[in-house]
Formats: structure tokens, sequence, C-alpha cells
């Protein structure tokens, strides 16, 4: 079954604690979190106060993406505050076996997400110890950006790396520009994780809405 995310970047902030329990009322399966530090993406949004004050308000795991530098740093303070899981950017760390590791030894399933312009190769030496892998659809910073059509194609080859080893277990994620329109290209493709901002926030029906996606989309 095809994992929904919805991302709280497109929730009122006056109300989050509320938003994210509308989320789980309407059937959302994860709540994701982009982390933003104003340098290794142009936008800054939430640290760890944030996300620990809206702990109470859902029992959904929280899929918190660090687009910060050095995320080594703070993975922690993370964890103290409610992350269920946690991805880095393969871009953002200089060691990033290190980093990853440093996660999966807390305890957490650990991510690597990928920009745009990074080749899939990145991921070849790290592949055996991931739980998921996050191929951003999207270039990080903002949210309410148009889908990058060769993202499938990058889509496409990770799932194919997956599936000669035989990692099925290993979530492919994707972000930026998912809606009805793309949903069913990027499950096509291979993604079982969708991360959906605008479309699902911005929907009138958020329950239809992550239904639609879930099924992939208009077709």
């Amino acid at each position: 079954m095809t994992i929904i995310a919805p991302s709280i970047l497109s929730a009122d902030f006056a109300k989050l604690g509320d938003e994210i329990k509308v989320i789980e009322q309407a059937g959302g399966d994860w709540i994701h979190i982009d982390v933003m530090d104003g340098h290794f993406v142009p936008n800054l949004t939430f640290g760890p106060p944030v996300i620990s004050a809206v702990r109470s308000a859902t029992a959904l795991p929280f899929d918190v993406h660090l687009m910060i530098e050095r995320p080594e740093l703070s993975i922690e303070d993370y964890i103290a505050a409610g992350a269920d899981r946690i991805t880095v950017h393969a871009e953002a760390c200089t060691h990033l076996h290190r980093t990853v590791h440093s996660i999966k030894e807390k305890g957490l399933p650990a991510g690597v997400a990928i920009n745009p312009g990074t080749s899939v190769a990145v991921l070849e030496p790290i592949i055996h110890d991931l739980d998921l892998i996050l191929i951003m659809t999207v270039n990080p910073g903002f949210g309410g950006q148009s889908f990058i059509p060769y993202s499938l194609v990058k889509l496409r080859q990770v799932r194919s790396m997956l599936d000669e080893r035989g990692l099925q277990h290993v979530h492919l994620q994707v972000d930026g520009g998912i809606n009805l329109e793309t949903a069913a290209a990027v499950i096509e493709a291979g993604a079982d994780v969708l991360v959906a901002g605008n479309a699902v926030f911005g929907a009138k029906d958020r329950a239809a809405a992550i239904s639609g996606l879930r099924l992939g989309g208009t077709k």
C-alpha cells in the first residue's frame, strides 16, 4: 500500500497541532516534517521545540527530513523532540555512513535524500544500510514548486537498485510537486511513500485528497 505523508510545511502554522490532528483523522499515514536551516536550503522552518510542542497532537509517526548542514550535530535533539524516523541529505554529510549509523544506533530508521542534481550513484556505498531513500522531485527549500519530470528516471533507477539487491524493505519516498496529477507516475516508477503538502493541506476535503493520492491520482 502506498504511504501518504502530508508535509506540515503547507499547514497553517497558527494552528499546527489542530492541522496535524485533522491529517490523522483524514487517513494520513505519517507526518512529514521539513526542517530547514537557511543555509543548506534558502528557508527556515521548524526546530526541535516546535516538533516537541506538537508531538502530543497525534500518534502518527513523525517523518523528519533534515535539510540542514551538519545534521549529525543535532540528531539527538530531534529524537528527543519526538522524531520516529530521520532522513538526512547526502549532500550535507561529510561522513554519510557515520551519520546514518548514528541514527540507527539510536533505534530509529534512517533515510538518505538526494537533490535533483545529485546522481543516484551516491547511494551505492550506503544503500544496504538504509531504511528509506528520498528522491527530491523539486529543488528543496520551498513548498508549492512544480514537479521535475526527470525525477521519474531517478526513481526507476533506484527502484531497480533496490530490487536487484533484494532490498524490498527500503522505502522509496518522493517529495516535491506531488499531487493528483503526478501521483500515478511516481507510484508507477517505484515510489511507495508520497510526501504531499499543498495537495493535502490546500484541499477542501483532505480525506479525499489523501485517498486520491494513495490510489494514484488522476490516471
